[in-house]
């Protein structure tokens, strides 16, 4: 093995450790799924240096193409029914204050 191939294992395998730390600590959600989405493209080329072609393709496909589409809709679909909560009238509050002794 090359020392540039090395290298690109070494950098593949930094920024996938980088990438699912900051998937953890993130509190945004639609950073965080873009990162899932980008983490599941590296992961594929990880797949691709390890020859499991077959792996690499699943993992493209499944791993950063569908689930992140799934992940994306559901971010979407929060946001518009969070948007609607706080357009819907509160209800009157029905309690009675208490009587000072």
């Amino acid at each position: 093995m090359s020392l540039a191939a090395i290298a690109v294992d070494l950098v593949t395998v930094g920024l996938l450790i980088a990438l699912a730390a900051r998937i953890v600590i993130t509190g945004d959600f639609f950073e965080a799924v873009v990162l899932l989405i980008a983490f599941g493209l590296l992961m594929s080329l990880a797949w691709v240096r390890l020859g499991a072609t077959d792996l690499a393709l699943a993992e493209a496909a499944l791993g950063a193409g569908v689930t992140g589409a799934l992940f994306l809709n559901a971010l979407r679909r929060l946001a518009a029914r969070e948007d609607l909560a706080q357009e819907e009238p509160q209800p009157a509050s029905t309690t009675v204050p208490e009587a000072e002794p």
